[in-house]
């Protein structure tokens, strides 16, 4: 079983882009794994930890995006007296 996991994985990421960001996937993947330990699915706790990291940290970086085009798209704001 664990032999099917790793060569999935492996497969996987032979797939995936030479671009791609990792930033969430190695949180969310030790977070999962460590989860995942304790009911004796590591394995899976770290792909699932990696995919909801990743799905996390986009959805942060287009928060910022869209909080940066605000800032620059309104006027400065002026004080009353």
């Amino acid at each position: 079983m664990r032999l099917l996991a790793i060569a999935l994985i492996v497969i996987g990421l032979g797939f995936t882009s030479s671009t791609a960001h990792a930033v969430g996937c190695i949180t969310g993947g030790i977070a999962g794994a460590a989860a995942g330990h304790l009911a004796h699915h590591g394995v899976l706790g770290a792909i699932g930890g990696c995919v909801a990291g990743h799905e996390y940290h986009k959805n942060q970086q287009e928060k910022e995006q869209q909080q940066l085009q605000g800032q620059q798209g309104q006027p400065p704001t002026q004080r009353q007296n």
